[in-house]
């Protein structure tokens, strides 16, 4: 069984803030402030090892035991050389007097949002650590984890696979991971992509030809069977062989015989079969296209993988994936999504799937300017980034004024619509919150705040347990 490659969502309780300052009006204002945001707040004394996002003490008196939280020093008498002593010892922020509980409680947010940033990166560069669990691929998507399971199941057999799939999502990468994986890992792995030969030069790149079986043919040659001895043989874009050449591949994979064009000798050949398409073989056999026996013989496992619209959850785990190779490759280690970026690429069909947003990843890391890329960057590819959302716009009917019913208020009414937003948007940015707060044009603490009031941390598909809210 393979490992998870979800990237695994930042706690979901509500930040705990400790507030030990001299004077209790302060005390009160900021708690107040804080409490509104959705903050448990504490005052000293509290228990020992006890956890807190954030920790507010004087700069001037002693400190409670801050552990891993923010520390935000409020001075009565302090300077700029205070402030820049206090953040170079390791204090987050440094608040001079007067300031009032809504100041304070900005510097809550900003260490909140930082916190919040770090654990998804963290979570994320977790994932991105085990990529190559599966070659270079790498998702959140049920049904691709599931396909990806199955392929750690079926590739130590010798079974014939078939990988179905759109131009672009990754045939080619779960061929080979299929090979890497089975008892034929350091035999060849030979490609022959079955759209990109005439008929005839196909066979003979296939099956090999004998000396005189053409002109030109001046000697004995191999063909890619004889090559992929030992190893596996893929055959991309299956359904463009001739009826003619379907005939003896039938042969081939059902005995795992061959014949050299101009031969009548026959060779064995210990090939392991993967077969790809990016058309429905099962349309085409019902259209006289395909030969049905070929057909149920070379789909005894079948591996069908989803095109990146239906995946949006994997576009920012891609999209960051892409970033890290290509910064290394282009020597620019410091650049990074903006989070502008990533719902712009979060809004996208990508019509021509992950390698159209690899390529897209690509050019931003080539022509980006600063230390971060920004739509401006991703819109020189005119299918990326469509102007319009993706995604088409439903009509919702609430109706919470029904006849007879009480009435809600206003606030009430506005709840549903509200929550069905949110749910739109984090799963166009796959649950990941920066670029979600991006999309709705908020901050990442309001974000959090609501998802918190709507229990949507329940519903993240990345959660450990999704029956219920992580704690």
């Amino acid at each position: 069984m393979s490992k998870s490659l979800d990237v695994v969502s930042p706690t979901a309780r509500r930040p705990r803030a400790l507030i030990a300052l001299d004077d209790p009006r302060e005390r009160s204002s900021l708690a107040a402030e804080l409490e509104r945001d959705g903050w448990e707040v504490r005052e000293p004394p509290v228990a020992p090892g006890s956890a807190w996002d954030v920790v507010f003490a004087e700069a001037e008196g002693p400190r409670p035991e801050s552990g891993d939280a923010a520390l935000v020093l409020v001075s009565s008498f302090g300077s700029v050389s205070d402030a820049v002593r206090a953040v170079q010892q390791g204090a987050f922020d440094y608040v001079v007097r007067p300031a009032s509980g809504e100041q304070l409680a900005l510097c809550a947010d900003r260490a909140r949002e930082r916190a919040d940033l770090t654990a998804e990166n963290c979570a994320l560069r977790a994932s991105l650590s085990e990529r190559y669990a599966l070659g270079r691929l790498v998702t959140r998507d049920p049904r691709l984890r599931r396909v990806l399971e199955l392929v750690e199941t079926v590739a130590p057999t010798r079974a014939n696979v078939l990988i179905e799939g759109e131009s672009g999502t990754g045939k080619s990468l779960l061929a080979r991971a299929l090979h890497e994986r089975s008892d034929r890992a350091d035999g060849p792995f030979v490609v022959v992509n079955c759209g990109a030969l005439p008929g005839t030069l196909l066979e003979s790149e296939l099956f090999g030809h004998a000396r005189g079986a053409f002109t030109g043919a001046v000697r004995d040659k191999p063909g890619r069977f004889e090559e992929a001895h030992g190893g596996t043989l893929f055959l991309d874009e299956i359904s463009t062989a001739s009826g003619e050449l379907q005939v003896k591949l039938l042969r081939a994979v059902q005995e795992r015989t061959i014949e050299r064009v101009g031969s009548n000798e026959s060779v064995e050949v210990d090939v392991r079969f993967v077969f790809a398409s990016n058309v429905d073989l099962a349309q085409a056999v019902r259209a006289g296209d395909f030969r049905e026996d070929l057909f149920w013989r070379i789909r005894v496992v079948a591996l069908a993988l989803p095109p990146l619209r239906e995946r949006s959850g994997d576009v920012a785990l891609l999209a960051q994936a892409f970033l890290e190779r290509f910064r290394r490759e282009y020597g620019r280690p410091d650049l990074e999504l903006s989070a502008a970026a990533q719902a712009a690429l979060c809004r996208s069909s990508w019509p021509g799937n992950v390698r159209q947003l690899e390529n897209t990843i690509e050019r931003a890391v080539l022509v980006a300017r600063g230390d971060s890329i920004q739509p401006q960057d991703l819109a020189q590819d005119p299918l990326a980034l469509p102007e319009e959302p993706a995604y088409a716009a439903h009509e919702v009917r609430y109706g919470p004024f029904a006849p007879g019913e009480p009435s809600p208020s206003l606030r009430e009414a506005l709840e549903g619509p509200e929550r069905s937003i949110l749910l739109q948007a984090l799963d166009l940015c796959g649950w990941n919150r920066q670029a979600t707060a991006a999309m709705l044009g908020i901050n990442r603490t309001t974000l959090f705040n609501k998802m918190h009031k709507y229990g949507l941390f329940a519903l993240d598909p990345a959660a450990d347990d999704p029956g219920k809210e992580a704690g």
